[in-house]
């Protein structure tokens, strides 16, 4: 009986350890794959707080929460099963989409250069016309379909890191960073949109100290809404380009890939005190200006094709 105990503990210890060590495999692929999805991040979190904007800021945490649900069942109940049947039954689709999104984010980013530099902007009749609980639902509706785009990238990006590993952990890799990226970044929003608000706040408390951090908040915050906007379209552009670069790598036309690498390469041999931030940048330089030619050229020809269609 003792023997029988002995072997089972052993039995339960090995699988604890199993168990541990697999655990251990799905934190480490979210993590690495996570962090490759970090530019796609930091466009979601610039794009997502004009969603808000012009409503009433009793309502704006609601609708950042609203949205964060959407972007979570986005991820959770359509990209996921889409992500794993592609990495089971059509693995070399993976690289191929994930330029068609790169595409996409090109695209985007350059409509939103030539709107700034032609002074053109959308104007919504139908949001002006609509009453509050209306504009809301608009909102909320196309916050959630941006969200859409924005997250079959950052999921296909995570996807195309973890493609090797076994389908359990593909699986739970995936989830974790579904849920990690949907909470930070509509944290992140939600403490960005709400700033002002405790700027106000701060603004009314004793303290000349707390005062001043306060109006300054209150100031500083259209100037920062309005770099998040340049920033979430740089974002576009260096995270689109980016994926290009690489794609094409991948598939076998790696010239660009190699001329931005070597010149990162010789700028960093330049200069050794900062030779990893110098290759970085040079990097995100090249991929920027990929994707600002493909999303000129997209943009540019879609303007033309509009007045004809």
């Amino acid at each position: 009986m003792a023997s029988g105990l002995v072997a089972l503990l052993d039995d339960i210890a090995g699988i604890t350890k199993l168990a541990a060590a697999s655990l251990d495999d799905v934190t480490a692929a979210a993590g690495k794959a996570g962090s490759k999805a970090v530019g796609v991040v930091v466009d979601d979190t610039a794009v997502t707080p004009r969603y808000v904007m012009g409503l009433s800021p009793e309502r704006e945490l609601p609708i950042i929460a609203k949205i964060a649900v959407g972007s979570l069942r986005n991820k959770l109940l359509i990209l996921l099963p889409a992500a794993l049947l592609l990495s089971a039954f059509a693995p070399w689709a993976i690289t191929p989409l994930l330029m068609l999104g790169g595409c996409f984010l090109c695209y985007e980013g350059g409509e939103k250069l030539i709107e700034a530099a032609s002074g053109e902007a959308h104007d919504d009749a139908a949001e002006s016309a609509a009453t509050p609980a209306e504009l809301e639902k608009q909102k909320v509706s196309g916050a959630i379909r941006t969200d859409l785009i924005l997250s079959a990238e950052i999921m296909a990006i995570a996807l195309s890191d973890v493609a090797t590993s076994p389908i359990l952990t593909q699986a739970l890799a995936l989830i974790l960073v579904a849920i990690g990226i949907t909470a930070g970044v509509y944290g992140v929003v939600g403490l960005i949109v709400k700033m002002d608000d405790i700027g106000l706040h701060l603004s009314r408390r004793q303290g000349t100290a707390i005062r001043a951090i306060g109006r300054g908040l209150v100031k500083g915050m259209p100037v920062v809404m309005s770099a998040l906007a340049s920033i979430g379209t740089v974002a576009m552009l260096w995270v689109g380009g980016g994926i290009l670069v690489h794609g094409m790598e991948v598939l076998g036309f790696g010239a660009l890939a190699h001329l931005i690498h070597g010149a990162g390469e010789t700028a960093a041999h330049a200069l050794p005190a900062i030779g990893g931030f110098v290759a970085w940048a040079i990097g995100a330089i090249g991929a920027g200006i990929v994707g600002l030619l493909v999303g000129g050229v997209l943009a540019l020809g879609l303007h033309k094709l509009r007045p004809a269609l």
